[in-house]
């Protein structure tokens, strides 16, 4: 991992990130349409309110990737932000990398003036959560909920 390092993803990075989302959203069994969420990446890296997203980078280029997003909730009175994925390709695993881009994200946040960070994960994904615990992160005593709001795709997943 010494030789790894952290970034701010760019439009140079998109292929690569666009990449690595296609394998993370198939493990996660999220329906994915590669056009859209390629605007979508477009638009956050665009549009540093929204948040950002950083990339670890090794020798043999992009290895893994965080997605944060922002919120303005009054507990935390202020900024908070949500790490929406984080992936590590599967021949780098194992060499700290996942840690690499938390530490990352944090950092990132810290500059934006987000005042938490926050993040979900399947309950069976223990290798997961054993990183996230490590790394400070702490379970809350709430139930995460979710609703779609205004889209055919919304409607059509939540009558599946």
């Amino acid at each position: 991992m010494s030789s790894a390092t952290t970034l701010r993803a760019d439009a140079a990075h998109i292929p690569a990130v666009l990449d690595m989302m296609e394998d993370f959203n198939a493990g996660e069994e999220i329906p994915w349409d590669r056009g859209a969420i390629e605007a979508s990446l477009r638009r956050l890296l665009a549009d540093a309110s929204l948040g950002f997203v950083v990339v670890a980078v090794t020798a043999q280029g992009v290895a893994g990737y965080a997605v944060v997003t922002f919120n303005f909730d009054l507990e935390f009175r202020g900024r908070d932000a949500f790490v929406t994925e984080l992936y590590v390709r599967p021949a780098a695993r194992g060499a700290g990398l996942g840690r690499l881009l938390l530490v990352g994200a944090e950092a990132m946040a810290v500059e934006e003036d987000a005042r938490a960070l926050h993040l979900l994960v399947r309950p069976e994904n223990t290798r997961a959560i054993a990183l996230y615990r490590a790394s400070g992160f702490v379970q809350t005593p709430r139930v995460m909920m979710t609703k779609e709001l205004g889209s055919a795709d919304a409607a059509a997943r939540s009558d599946g």
